[in-house]
């Protein structure tokens, strides 16, 4: 955990609509669809560039939560967007999966 990171602190002591293990899913504060959820882990890794971080058991658990919550909120039909470095719209550098579902607002289909 990094004591500065608002996303370690979210996926710690967050208001969740899911957790597990390691893991905790969040309402996003600005959505861009009409569900828009955040998928975070626990460990503190900057972008998914760093992915290779996660011992392999546990990024398969996170890719399992992932599609767990997407079902619990009820999605059929969604998207799962990671956005890495500022350049491809990063703005918290705390690796993170962005879970859209609905119609979106300014996403291109």
């Amino acid at each position: 955990m990094q004591p500065d990171c608002l996303f370690c602190k979210l996926a710690r002591e967050g208001d969740h609509v899911a957790k597990a293990d390691g893991f905790a899913a969040v309402r996003d504060i600005k959505p861009q669809a009409d569900t828009h959820l955040l998928v975070l882990p626990e460990r503190h890794v900057d972008t998914f560039r760093d992915v290779g971080e996660f011992p392999p058991d546990e990024a398969a658990r996170m890719l399992q939560f992932v599609a767990d919550v997407a079902r619990q909120a009820g999605l059929e039909d969604y998207r799962v967007v990671v956005n890495v470095g500022p350049g491809g719209g990063q703005t918290v550098f705390h690796l993170h999966w962005h879970v859209l579902g609905g119609r979106t607002k300014g996403i291109p289909q």
